[in-house]
């Protein structure tokens, strides 16, 4: 039953390299090289120029961007991969200085308390905009129209950021969605936003190729909800009748927070995220965050996910399924070049077959002239020439 899932961490190249998107062929090694995990999750693209977080970042808004993904997901198909696009709008994580001058969107003006990464260096979070009727129906339909392109671009699916402070989820919390219209308010209302792009999402891929990823009780970019089992309870029953592919979920996180003492723990409000939210889901439960070959293999086998998503290992372990699989050491990653340009620390980790013939050591013997290969267990194995 254990299936190892992708969700890509390329923000460190993507996102700050100030190269096109379109122009990043290294994307194509990038992804392949992870082609044989269960499915890759992209990383997240925007879908517009104003819903842009992050210099640099992935989008699926113009024609050239879909031809920019097709050798990507040709690549991943070549090599027996799936990928699935994640979908994504930054909301009141956008800073004025990346898009133009033109404030972030979001429910209610309720800005992030901490700082972020601009073109001019490391700026105070501003307050955005609290969107019209007329901006959420405008961004409900920029999320159609990448979900449009992604078909064209040849993913295989889709899944809708739903989590870590974005536009997505700060309609679903009650610390950031403040209205008092049909858009916010009562949990029904706060889902409302998130439940209608999954209907646009649908329509072009259908129910079984979309997904979502939640973090009930993330904190990074500043968020909390005072009750998130009750909203993310209806959420994932409200999904579930909807019949889509699977519910991705995140564990807690307390970073992100200028002052974590000022919200109560998430780890006390839902100790585990997957497990609460299991009997509101009847398809796939996807859990994330912290997870090893052991913890994954015991949250299988005790029913509480069904797939685990691995992220910061994969940056370093291209054949990750294979090293856990064989129970082969994993490579640490070297975040030296996080959110630089260039391969370096990007697609030069070796896979540890690549790493067994570097450990490999000529030798005379009196017998014969034999290859003597030292593997990273320290056994001896004695090859032929």
């Amino acid at each position: 039953r254990k299936v190892c899932f992708f969700f890509s961490s390329r923000r460190r190249h993507t996102r700050c390299s100030g190269v096109s998107w379109a122009r990043r062929c290294v994307q194509e090694t990038d992804y392949s090289q992870r082609a044989s995990a269960g499915l890759i999750i992209s990383e997240c693209s925007q879908i517009s120029p104003l819903s842009n977080s992050f210099p640099g970042s992935a989008g699926i808004y113009s024609q050239e961007q879909v031809e920019g993904w097709k050798p990507v997901i040709k690549a991943v198909h070549n090599k027996g991969g799936k990928i699935f696009l994640q979908i994504w709008h930054g909301g009141r994580s956008v800073h004025p200085i990346n898009v133009g001058g033109k404030l972030g969107l979001a429910p209610s003006p309720v800005a992030i308390r901490t700082d972020v990464f601009t073109l001019q260096g490391i700026k105070r979070h501003i307050a955005p905009k609290e969107m019209s009727e007329g901006e959420i129906q405008q961004t409900i339909q920029e999320l159609r129209k990448g979900a449009e392109n992604a078909l064209k671009a040849g993913f295989d699916g889709l899944e809708l950021h739903g989590a870590n402070g974005y536009l997505v989820d700060t309609f679903l919390r009650d610390w950031t969605n403040r209205r008092n219209d049909g858009w916010g308010g009562s949990v029904e209302n706060r889902s409302r936003y998130c439940l209608e792009v999954i209907d646009q999402l649908i329509s072009v891929f259908g129910p079984g190729r979309v997904g979502i990823k939640i973090s009930p009780v993330g904190r990074y970019n500043d968020m909390f909800d005072s009750n998130p089992l009750k909203t993310y309870s209806y959420l994932a029953q409200e999904l579930s009748k909807k019949n889509i592919a699977y519910l991705h979920c995140m564990e807690c996180d307390e970073g992100g927070l200028p002052a974590p003492s000022q919200f109560l723990s998430g780890f006390k409000q839902m100790s585990s995220v997957a497990k609460d939210l299991r009997r509101y889901f009847k398809n796939t439960i996807i859990d994330n965050n912290g997870f090893g070959a052991y913890s994954a293999e015991e949250a299988i086998e005790n029913g509480t996910a069904d797939a685990i998503c691995f992220a910061r290992a994969y940056i370093s372990n291209p054949d990750l399924v294979e090293r856990l699989q064989n129970g082969w050491p994993l490579q640490e990653t070297d975040f030296q070049y996080s959110y630089t340009g260039g391969p370096k620390g990007y697609i030069d980790y070796p896979f540890y077959s690549q790493q067994q013939e570097q450990a490999c050591l000529l030798y005379t013997s009196d017998a014969a002239d034999d290859l003597l290969c030292v593997d990273l267990g320290g056994r001896r194995i004695i090859k032929k020439k």
